[in-house]
């Protein structure tokens, strides 16, 4: 299903935080608490966040820290009148080309194991599950798989983000 506002993907504000809180909150069992996003966009020099706008409205959210040399998706979101309509494609795209201007060679994230959902949309971004941590959510001790793209820079994932831009212009 298609955007029906016009989408626009910018670094998060410390004004973004209360509704970004409260699309984590309807998103996950066990949401970060808004200080954790304050204390990310003022004191933590690896982490880069964005929000996804639907005029005035937040509509979703993501944030990557550059690890060495891998960005990892600390935290993702669409609030759920949103979802399955660009929003979350569109913030990967986002995601993907700041973890490149920022020099990554991949992107990594956790998902839960059951989250069929996430997975297929970071599918087709091209990730893949590259590992197993056993009873990693504190809520209900389910698994998360660790999934990471190819290279940025490669010519594989230049193509999946030309097909996603595409697609988003349709």
């Amino acid at each position: 299903m298609a955007v029906i506002s016009p989408l626009v993907v910018e670094p998060m504000l410390l004004t973004d935080v209360p509704t970004v809180h409260e699309i984590e909150r309807l998103s996950f069992s066990t949401p970060w608490p808004s200080h954790a996003f304050e204390q990310e966009l003022t004191s933590n020099r690896m982490a880069r966040y964005l929000v996804a706008r639907a005029g005035e409205r937040v509509v979703g959210f993501g944030g990557i820290w550059l690890m060495v040399d891998e960005a990892h998706i600390t935290t993702f979101g669409v609030h759920p009148e949103w979802r399955r309509r660009g929003v979350g494609r569109q913030l990967l795209v986002e995601l993907a080309q700041l973890s490149g201007e920022m020099r990554a060679a991949r992107m990594t994230l956790e998902v839960r194991a059951g989250n069929g959902a996430a997975q297929q949309l970071y599918r087709r971004f091209g990730f893949i599950v590259a590992g197993r941590r056993p009873r990693y959510y504190t809520d209900d001790g389910e698994d998360a798989l660790v999934m990471t793209t190819p290279a940025l820079a490669g010519p594989r994932m230049r193509a999946i983000l030309a097909r996603e831009r595409e697609l988003l212009t349709e």
